[in-house]
């Protein structure tokens, strides 16, 4: 195999016509990899959004070729894939404040260019789930978001009303799922490319505790910091640090590490019903 990119959790190798991408135990913040890894991360990252995969099924298509036919020095955590030409904006959907859209929102009251009501706080709900693209920045860099108008410039009006349109489904229909196991989905982003034949592909990872935030609905309460199952605890107990969100990044204490692997476990099985 040809190791084609390495990404900031992901690796992704040529096998003849297909691809492998492999998830690594690796973990960023604000865009930068930490030096530390995360046991079992890449393993539940692959697992859950096999799960999903096989539950949007019917929304789209996504990259799957095998979960199995894989190295053996990556099983459990590497799916085989078909190659697609990627969409060069980060699709992004949003059901609730918080992360980068509320420090955009407290600016100038706005996601994306998307003017959001007055009077909103950290964890408001929004009155609908909104379309926030951003730039897709390498290894690094940081993201930024763009407005609707930025993506028609990307990729065409056509395609990106269906970017949105396809965004808007994936979130609702996750949502609609993790309601009735008590998980909130705040956000996600998604990654979607084009097969040859011109089709949008759901790709990459989708829901995973690294592309959304989960939150327990019955600990929901707008006005400050949620109780969550994703890389939120990281990311707060990178806050207390003397830490400019450049890299190098911090070491992680081991009880952050088991902090952060516990709930990617949690997550996995309250979200799939099945044992870790």
């Amino acid at each position: 195999m040809k190791l084609l990119h390495s990404g900031k959790v992901r690796d992704l190798y040529e096998d003849g016509d297909d691809l492998i991408l492999v998830a690594s135990d690796r973990v960023s913040i604000y865009d930068v990899v930490l030096p530390t890894a995360i046991p079992d991360k890449g393993a539940v990252l692959t697992r859950l959004s096999l799960w999903w995969f096989e539950q949007l099924a019917d929304l789209l298509p996504n990259h799957v070729v095998s979960a199995t036919d894989v190295p053996e020095e990556f099983a459990g955590r590497a799916i085989r894939c078909r190659r697609l030409q990627m969409v060069p904006v980060e699709c992004v959907a949003r059901g609730y404040l918080a992360g980068m859209g509320l420090e955009e929102y407290r600016k100038n009251g706005t996601v994306s260019g998307l003017t959001l009501p007055e009077g909103l706080v950290e964890g408001s709900k929004l009155p609908e789930p909104v379309f926030t693209p951003t730039t897709k920045a390498p290894v690094g860099e940081h993201d930024e978001f763009i407005t609707f108008e930025d993506v028609v410039t990307e990729v065409g009006t056509a395609t990106a009303r269906e970017l949105r349109r396809i965004t808007l489904e994936v979130y609702r229909r996750g949502s609609e799922l993790a309601a009735e196991r008590g998980i909130i989905i705040a956000d996600t982003k998604i990654e979607l490319g084009w097969a040859p034949d011109g089709t949008l592909v759901l790709a990459d990872e989708v829901l995973t505790p690294d592309a959304a935030r989960f939150w327990p609905v019955d600990a929901w309460q707008p006005g400050g910091p949620q109780k969550s199952y994703d890389k939120q605890y990281l990311r707060e107990w990178s806050q207390t640090l003397d830490w400019d969100r450049t890299a190098p990044g911090p070491e992680i204490p081991a009880e952050v590490v088991e902090g952060i692997r516990s709930r990617y476990i949690e997550i996995y099985e309250r979200i799939t019903g099945q044992p870790w």
